[in-house]
C-alpha cells in the first residue's frame, strides 16, 4: 500500500508543476503516503476487535455521557479534514462499554473517508450494536477544511449532526436530559 500510495503522490507533485526529486520534496510522497496510511487506518479495524470484550454487566439503568472525544477526519467529497467533537449517549439495559471505547469506536470510523452525516450514525449504530441498549444518541460538532480553506471560505462556520435512537428518539424528556448534559439546550 505504501508504495503504491508513494508512487501516486510522486505523480501528483509532478502534475502540480512541482519537481519531486528536489531536496524539499525527496521524501514528500513516502511521509505523504504514511500520513494517509494513518489517516484511513479506520478501514482496517473492525467493531469486535476495537471493543475487545470491554463490555461489562451493570445494573446501572441510568444515562451515561461520554463528552467531548476529539476527532479528526477528511471529507470524501474533496479529502480535506474535519475536526470536531462526538459527545454520545446511551441508556444501558444490563451491559455498560469501557469507557475509553467510545473513543476508539469515534476513531475507527472517523479514520475512512466520510461525510459527517453518516459519521454519526456509524458510531450511533455501534454502540447500540455492543451495547445493546435501550438508546443511543451521537451528536457531532465539526469544523470543515473543505468549507474554510476553497469554494465559500468560511472560516467560523461549524456543523453539527445528531443521531437518535431508541429511547432518545421516543422520548422527548429524555433526548432533552442529554442535550442538556452536552450543553446543548
Amino acid at each position: 500500500m505504501i508504495d503504491s500510495l508513494t508512487d501516486s503522490y510522486r505523480d501528483i507533485l509532478g502534475a502540480l508543476g512541482e519537481d519531486p526529486t528536489r531536496e524539499g520534496l525527496l521524501d514528500t510522497p513516502k511521509r505523504a503516503a504514511k500520513a494517509l496510511e494513518f489517516l484511513t487506518s479506520g478501514y482496517r479495524q473492525d467493531l469486535q476487535t476495537i471493543v475487545n470484550g470491554a463490555v461489562f454487566e451493570s445494573n446501572n439503568d441510568e444515562m451515561v455521557v461520554v463528552r467531548d472525544i476529539e476527532l479528526y477526519s477528511m471529507c470524501e467529497h474533496h479529502m480535506l479534514p474535519f475536526s470536531g467533537r462526538c459527545h454520545i449517549g446511551y441508556l444501558p439495559s444490563g451491559k455498560v462499554l469501557g469507557l475509553s471505547k467510545f473513543a476508539r469506536i469515534t476513531d475507527m470510523f472517523a479514520r475512512r473517508l466520510q461525510i459527517q452525516e453518516n459519521l454519526t450514525r456509524q458510531i450511533a449504530l455501534a454502540v447500540q450494536d455492543v451495547t445493546g441498549s435501550r438508546g443511543v444518541a451521537v451528536v457531532i460538532e465539526a469544523r470543515h477544511f473543505c468549507m474554510m480553506m476553497r469554494g465559500v471560505e468560511k472560516q467560523n462556520s461549524t456543523m453539527a449532526s445528531s443521531v437518535m435512537l431508541g429511547d432518545f428518539r421516543d422520548h422527548p424528556a429524555t433526548r432533552s436530559e442529554f442535550l442538556r448534559l452536552i450543553g446543548k439546550s
